[in-house]
């Protein structure tokens, strides 16, 4: 057991704790951009720094293991305008379309720049104008809305074993991108959703045919039926605050049948047939 000192409170946690993660267990919110629990620390961002007694230096709380009598400082005047100047920096190669941005309201990026009181550009804007690529009937890459955390790639290269996403050119021109630059319907991407699910920005997002879908609805002439697939039931509830895992079979049934559609339809029996087959 190590103990160790966070703003003032004394912390015990166990050997290889990170910095971050002590500091959470005693309610000391330190923010972070790049940091996902399901990944490992690459520290991209520099937004987590902190203070230790005696380093001249900031350390990045989120890969910086925590050690005995450790006293450290997580906030204050230089540490908080290091962080804003970092992310001034992010935001002025990042495009001010948040009103359009499937992400909006969603944005680790947006409820960062709110919480640290951004309203104005420092920076002069540096935007690379490199094309959407919406190749695939599942998702939406947009390279100007990337912050490099490396996320997507993480998950995509480590977890999934899929290697459809990297990172292509150095410095100015580093983007991320599918493999050799090809687009991503030629890619090896299989689809499943976690790099799309683990970006805090809008720089990977679902295909949204939001639109397509009310102008079906609101046409007497179409008869609208809905089918769903068995995970939807108990994930749905998360974007409604519902502790993971409650099932909304019921409610989701309800909500569909009143938002127009004529029949709903589970593939539960299908899906069941499917891990069979």
């Amino acid at each position: 057991m190590i103990i160790a000192t966070i703003n003032g409170i004394p912390v015990h946690v166990a050997e290889g704790t990170t910095i971050l993660e002590a500091a959470r267990q005693v309610q000391v919110k330190i923010p972070t951009l790049c940091h996902h629990p399901d990944l490992p620390p690459t520290a991209a961002c520099g937004i987590c720094i902190v203070k230790v007694q005696g380093s001249n230096k900031m350390l990045r709380a989120c890969c910086t293991p925590i050690e005995e009598g450790m006293n450290i400082l997580t906030h204050d005047p230089e540490i908080v305008e290091v962080r804003r100047t970092v992310l001034e920096l992010i935001l002025s190669n990042h495009p001010n379309d948040c009103l359009k941005c499937g992400r909006n309201q969603s944005c680790e990026l947006q409820n960062l720049a709110a919480a640290f009181g951004i309203r104005e550009e420092l920076f002069p804007k540096f935007i690379s104008g490199i094309p959407k690529d919406d190749s695939t009937n599942a998702f939406v890459i947009d390279p100007d809305k990337c912050i490099h955390c490396g996320r997507c790639i993480e998950i995509c290269q480590e977890l999934q074993q899929v290697w459809a996403l990297s990172f292509l050119g150095r410095g100015f021109s580093s983007r991320f991108a599918p493999a050799a630059g090809m687009r991503l319907v030629e890619s090896p991407c299989v689809e499943c959703g976690q790099c799309s699910s683990h970006c805090p920005t809008g720089a990977i997002f679902e295909l949204d045919e939001t639109v397509k879908v009310w102008q079906k609805l609101q046409d007497p002439d179409n008869y609208c039926v809905v089918q769903i697939a068995p995970s939807v039931r108990v994930a749905i509830g998360e974007a409604f605050g519902m502790p993971p895992g409650t099932n909304m079979t019921g409610k989701l049934y309800t909500v569909l049948r009143r938002l127009g559609f004529k029949a709903v339809f589970d593939t539960s029996f299908a899906a069941d047939v499917t891990v069979m087959e």
